[in-house]
C-alpha cells in the first residue's frame, strides 16, 4: 500500500508561499538524527555566524519519514531569497550515483568554448553501460557530439553518455576538481558508471552531501559559475529531464505552475537521489537536494520518500 500522503496539500503549499513571501533572516534549521544505517553526523559548522545563527531544529516530519520508509534522508533546502536553509543530515556522505551528469555537463561547458558542443566524440560497443538509452542508438556510427552526449546523459540519464562526457575532461578526477573549482571540499568523484551506483554504505567512493551538491547546483543554475548562455543550455536541459517526467520526486512535491531543473540518481542500497533548482511564481528560487538510502543491498527505490520531504521543505520555507 502506498504511503499516506502529508496533510499539507501542493494547493496549499502554493497558497502559503504566494500570500506569505519567503520571509524571514537568513537561519539554518538543521538536524541530524541517529539512524541504524547511518554514520555518525559531520560536525561540518553551520552556514550562518555565531551572531546571526538560529538554534539547530528537529524536524519531526523527516524524522517520521525515515522511520516510515526505513531509510536515511538527507535533506538541503535553501530560500535564496532569504538565506533560510531547512538542513537534515545535510553534511552526511550519499552516494550520488546519476546526478553527477549535471555536474559533468557544467563542468565540460566550463572548461570549453561553445563551440566545443559541435565536437565529434567516438566510441564503441564495448563503451555501453546497461543505462546506454540513446547511445545504444548510435553505436553503429559510433560517434555522437557533446551537445548530444550532454541531451543524452543530462535529460534521460544515459550511463555511457554521462561516462564520456568524464572521459572529455580527463576521468573522475578532474570533476572532483571541478567541484573543488566550485568551493566544494566534499564531492568526490572516483569511478565511473556503472561502479558509480553500487553506494554501498560507509563507502566515501563517489559521494557527496546534500548541501554540498546542492551548493554546486546552485552555483550552476544560478551563479556565475557559468556565462549565461552555457547556463541557459544547462538549464534547458535540466527542465527537460526525461527521468523526471511522472513526477514522482522533487517535481511531485511542489505545486503545479513552479518551474523545476532537477537531476535524479538511482543507485544500490535503494538509493533515491534529487538534486535541482525550483522557481516559484513571482517568488526567488529555491534550492532542493534530497537523498536517501536503505540499509539491504536489493532494497527497493520508493521515490515518494522524495516527494514528500520536498513537500515539508517547501512548506518550511515558506513559513520562513
Amino acid at each position: 500500500m502506498a504511503p499516506s500522503r502529508p496533510t499539507v496539500t501542493r494547493r496549499a503549499l502554493l497558497g502559503a508561499v504566494a500570500l506569505a513571501p519567503l520571509a524571514g533572516c537568513a537561519r539554518d534549521t538543521t538536524t541530524a538524527p541517529p539512524h541504524a544505517s547511518a554514520p555518525p553526523p559531520s560536525t561540518a559548522p553551520a552556514s550562518t555566524s555565531p551572531a546571526t545563527a538560529a538554534p539547530p531544529r528537529r524536524h519531526d516530519q523527516l524524522l517520521r519519514l525515515e522511520r516510515e520508509f526505513d531509510a536515511r534522508l538527507g535533506v538541503y533546502a535553501l530560500a535564496t531569497g532569504t538565506g533560510t536553509v531547512v538542513a537534515h543530515r545535510a553534511d552526511e556522505r550519499f552516494a550520488f550515483c546519476s546526478t553527477f551528469k549535471g555536474l559533468a555537463a557544467a563542468a565540460v561547458l566550463a572548461r570549453n568554448p561553445l563551440t566545443h558542443l559541435d565536437t565529434v566524440v567516438r566510441y564503441a560497443r564495448r563503451d555501453l553501460t546497461a543505462n546506454a538509452v540513446i547511445t545504444r542508438r548510435h553505436v553503429d556510427r559510433g560517434r555522437m557530439t557533446i551537445r548530444q552526449l550532454c541531451d543524452a546523459a543530462v535529460r534521460y540519464s544515459d550511463g555511457t553518455a554521462g561516462n564520456l562526457l568524464v572521459r572529455d575532461l580527463g576521468g573522475p578526477a578532474q570533476l572532483t576538481a571541478y567541484a573543488r573549482s566550485l568551493g566544494d571540499t566534499v564531492t568526490r568523484m572516483d569511478r565511473i558508471e556503472p561502479a558509480i551506483t553500487q553506494a554501498t554504505p560507509g563507502d566515501p567512493r563517489d559521494t557527496t552531501s546534500p548541501r554540498a551538491i546542492g551548493t554546486d547546483y546552485q552555483k550552476i543554475l544560478l551563479g556565475d559559475a557559468l556565462v549565461p548562455e552555457k547556463r541557459a543550455f544547462l538549464r534547458d536541459l535540466l527542465e527537460r529531464n526525461a527521468t523526471s517526467v511522472g513526477a514522482r520526486r522533487i517535481r511531485a512535491g511542489v505545486p503545479k505552475g513552479w518551474t523545476v531543473a532537477d537531476k535524479t540518481g538511482t543507485g544500490g542500497y535503494g538509493t533515491v537521489n534529487d538534486i535541482g533548482v525550483v522557481w516559484p511564481p513571482n517568488s526567488p528560487p529555491l534550492v532542493i537536494a534530497i537523498m536517501s538510502s536503505r540499509a539491504a543491498r536489493d532494497a527497493d527505490h520508493d521515490q515518494a520518500i522524495i516527494a514528500r520531504a520536498t513537500e515539508y521543505a517547501v512548506a518550511t520555507l515558506s513559513r520562513g
